[in-house]
């Protein structure tokens, strides 16, 4: 697949086969510091790459100064509209990229000024598209926001940019259609090769949006296509963090160090199976520290449970309230159930 250029926002590299990154954003009022500072360190503990904050006013400006002042280190993206000047305070202030639509920032002399700004400070712009944010020419060409409408709309604000010798440049189009989400950023990564910042947007509750996003994003990134990430969710966006890295994870392209398999039971089981998986993803994951990325099997019974156990680095198959515990291919202990996680973790620890 084609490779997209590298930019460089705050300490992270988006795009040119660099890790890919998670984002998220505060849910909390930009007016408020003190929510905003906990936040932000929140989501830099939870491991989040890149957070974004709404800048509706030039009062807002006044947290995005503070936090760049902070210890925070995280990369930080002010998300702006209709407002010119809100972008150029947002740039004074030191913000690591800046999210408009060049459509609706106002005239061309406002955008240049927007443009020159990023320039100086070396911010890189992102553009926003999605369906409710589409021209009125688009609309009536394609009759509704196809994936095609959102595609030539995001390539316009682009070439707004480039007329004005900006080519820092990283683009999103975003749509609550999983594909027509989808389309749009494949004719996208056709089109240019501006790194992608994908997402299905307004994807819902925890649950649903987490599935929306699995589909979109997943099916994306299994093409070589997206460079930046956000599960975006009506919920914590803690939750974000920790989903986009498991979706990261299961595609064997980061989140984390761990990659946990487990069985979804049945009537052979003889052990409490989901409540140990619960536990050890809660509880035990975030005291793992193994030096390289590990496949971990926590198995129910002796059918699949073996084979499982001994494909990964380390694992266990369940009995009758124990559990052998399979480490390299080979069985090293029977454990009961009670004291198998403690073994795993201790074990996972010393890899």
């Amino acid at each position: 697949m084609k490779t997209t250029r590298i930019v460089k926002v705050g300490n992270t590299k988006i795009g040119g086969g660099s890790p890919i990154s998670v984002q998220s954003m505060l849910s909390v009022s930009s007016h408020n510091y003190d929510a905003v500072y906990a936040q932000t360190k929140a989501l830099a503990d939870a491991g989040c790459d890149i957070v974004r904050l709404a800048v509706p006013d030039i009062d807002a400006v006044e947290s995005v100064r503070h936090l760049k002042k902070s210890d925070i280190t995280l990369p930080i993206v002010a998300d702006i509209h209709f407002d010119y000047k809100i972008a150029l305070a947002c740039c004074a202030a030191g913000v690591d990229k800046i999210r408009i639509n060049p459509g609706n920032i106002g005239s061309r002399e406002k955008v240049a000024e927007v443009v020159a700004a990023c320039r100086d400070g070396g911010i890189p712009i992102r553009i926003g598209v999605n369906g409710g944010s589409l021209k009125k020419e688009i609309l009536e060409k394609y009759g509704a926001p196809t994936a095609e409408a959102l595609a030539e709309s995001a390539m316009e604000h682009v070439r707004i940019l480039e007329d004005l010798n900006f080519e820092d440049i990283v683009i999103s189009i975003k749509s609550s259609d999983v594909r027509t989400m989808i389309g749009a950023n494949r004719l996208l990564h056709e089109w240019c090769d501006y790194p992608l910042h994908i997402g299905v947007t307004e994807a819902g509750s925890a649950h649903i949006g987490t599935i929306k996003s699995a589909v979109g994003i997943g099916s994306l990134l299994c093409d070589g296509i997206g460079d930046t990430i956000r599960v975006s969710l009506t919920a914590d966006p803690l939750l974000e963090v920790k989903e986009g890295k498991a979706l990261l994870g299961a595609l064997g392209l980061g989140g984390g160090l761990i990659d946990l398999v487990s069985c979804p039971t049945c009537g052979r089981t003889k052990i409490s199976l989901i409540d140990l998986v619960e536990r050890f993803e809660e509880e035990y994951m975030p005291e793992l520290h193994p030096s390289r990325r590990i496949k971990v099997a926590i198995m129910g019974c002796a059918v699949n449970g073996p084979g499982e156990a001994r494909e990964a680095d380390i694992g266990c198959a369940g009995g009758n309230g124990e559990a052998l515990l399979f480490k390299k291919g080979e069985i090293v202990g029977k454990y009961s159930e009670d004291v198998i996680l403690d073994v795993l973790r201790d074990e996972i620890n010393k890899m």
